[in-house]
């Protein structure tokens, strides 16, 4: 099953250096039942970029968790077995719209599951920053944060080969 970490780019050298991403469990997003019941008219590469841009958002939680990181999101597009990825119970940290394609996984993913990198460019950076200092009013609910924070999906994430990820965080 194809499904999408967030991560920022220190957590994602310290996945490469520990050849694998974890530990469990793992939040990550995918095509659920409940993503394709709401997005019903999507094909499957619609219902997978919904899915891509739920990992993005999430990624910006995470750069707000460290203050140091660059401000690039980073999303990982991993195949799993279906075996190793269960329904998420909910996280606090999800918005709602996300929890559609929330799943949770239960085993360490191997860096050689890791399929693509898709990260913002550097020129995204003052928006990514923006969007991260505004997520607590965003959180509760203003309106003008909101905006800021749907501001950095103004931004497409770049396309990268596993062999390239090495390269953005050196």
């Amino acid at each position: 099953m194809r499904v999408y970490l967030p991560s920022t780019l220190p957590s994602l050298g310290r996945a490469l250096a520990a050849g694998e991403i974890g530990p469990v469990p793992l939040v990550a997003y995918a095509v659920t039942p409940e993503l394709r019941e709401w997005y019903a008219d999507g094909d499957l590469e619609e219902l997978e970029y919904a899915a891509l841009t739920a990992a993005a958002r999430a990624s910006l939680r995470m750069l707000a968790d460290d203050p140091a990181a660059p401000p690039r999101r980073v999303v990982l597009a991993v195949e799993m077995p279906d075996e190793a990825v269960g329904r998420s119970a909910g996280d606090a940290a999800v918005a709602d719209e996300d929890e559609r394609a929330a799943v949770r996984l239960t085993a360490p993913v191997p860096i050689k599951k890791v399929a693509s990198g898709h990260v913002d460019e550097p020129e995204a950076a003052d928006d990514i920053r923006a969007a991260v200092a505004a997520l607590p009013a965003a959180d509760a609910g203003d309106d003008d944060a909101r905006f800021s924070v749907d501001g950095a999906e103004g931004h497409e994430l770049l396309w990268y080969a596993t062999q390239e990820l090495s390269h953005l965080v050196s």
